[in-house]
């Protein structure tokens, strides 16, 4: 069983009711297990107010907001939060229709294999992305969104200048959270998701779809790492390149890094690629496999915005690639 995430934001006194409703949203759209949310603060508004009236806001936030009709988070985990909602309620204040209301909704709707979540940026709106339950589902595990690209995607709204007005290429984009919020929020001239897999990519151009991304000034691309041709290369152009989670087999690698060479030697982008580290052992290999190449790479260090909730215990490492100097 894994351990409960730590809060986002700590349940002190200093937390602000908006804080606390921006941060309680966050957790439900990502479907976030439930131990992550903090409910220290509701638990104190109940005690405190013996009123329903917070648990009526964190409805609206959630389950009746707007978001959640178009872009529903799983019926399944519907289920848990509002059940918790009301085990939470029934031991500090008196019931509220709308939450047993909301209830009723979910408990005999059909459970699917396909879901939303949805990521709120700063500068308003959401990424809202359709992923699958399973963490590895029809052979690929490109269906649904890792951590690592949740850090690339905080790290590119904190360094905007990366992309803006640049052509971006984004291999192995799996649902495209990180192309998404990119293309919103950080002005590319054009931007290039790419992957391998046919279901992926079925994906891919869903979700690039929902969030109102069109051509020509984004594209869906099949690119295989093992034979993506110089005319696909250079027909992109790319003036940056970016991959997260992508650094999870050595196999997968050994393409990876073949193609990083083609791409570095045949112009000069800058290349970023964003991992979180499961096994040392693969990712050393990885490292050592890029300075056989030629490619030289520089760890880059430095805290990100706290802007979307993913457990930041993780072990993650983004790092920019150069081709080897003479």
């Amino acid at each position: 069983m894994d351990p409960p995430e730590p809060n986002r934001t700590p349940d002190s006194a200093g937390t602000s009711k908006a804080d606390f409703l921006r941060d309680f949203q966050a957790c439900f759209f990502a479907m976030r297990r439930l131990a992550s949310f903090p409910w220290k603060f509701l638990e104190k508004d109940l005690e405190s107010c013996k009123s329903s009236d917070l648990i009526s806001d964190i409805l609206k936030h959630t389950c009746l907001h707007p978001v959640c009709r178009t872009f529903p988070p799983s019926v399944r985990f519907r289920r848990m939060f509002l059940s918790e909602l009301i085990r939470r309620e029934a031991a500090g204040c008196e019931p509220l229709d709308e939450l047993y209301d909301a209830l009723a909704e979910v408990v005999g709707a059909e459970v699917a294999v396909e879901f939303y979540k949805s990521y709120f940026l700063p500068g308003g709106g959401a990424v809202s992305l359709l992923e699958n339950a399973a963490l590895i589902s029809e052979g690929t595990t490109g269906l649904v969104t890792w951590e690592a690209a949740l850090y690339l995607a905080e790290w590119a709204l904190d360094h905007q200048q990366v992309f803006a007005g640049r052509t971006v290429l984004e291999l192995g984009s799996g649902v495209g959270l990180a192309g998404v919020a990119i293309c919103r929020s950080c002005s590319p001239s054009r931007y290039v998701f790419s992957d391998c897999h046919p279901r992926v990519l079925q994906k891919l151009r869903t979700n690039v779809q929902l969030n109102g991304l069109t051509s020509p000034a984004v594209g869906v691309e099949e690119l295989d790492w093992t034979d993506a041709t110089e005319g696909q290369l250079t027909r992109i152009g790319a003036e940056t390149v970016i991959a997260s989670d992508v650094v999870y087999d050595p196999g997968v690698a050994n393409s990876l890094v073949a193609l990083l060479g083609r791409i570095l030697r045949s112009s000069s982008p800058d290349v970023f690629i964003c991992s979180t580290v499961r096994n040392q052992e693969t990712y050393s290999g990885f490292k050592q496999q890029l300075g056989q190449e030629g490619i030289e790479h520089q760890v880059l260090t430095g805290g990100v915005a706290d802007v979307f909730p993913y457990n930041r215990d993780s072990s993650i490492e983004l790092i920019k690639l150069y081709k080897q100097s003479k």
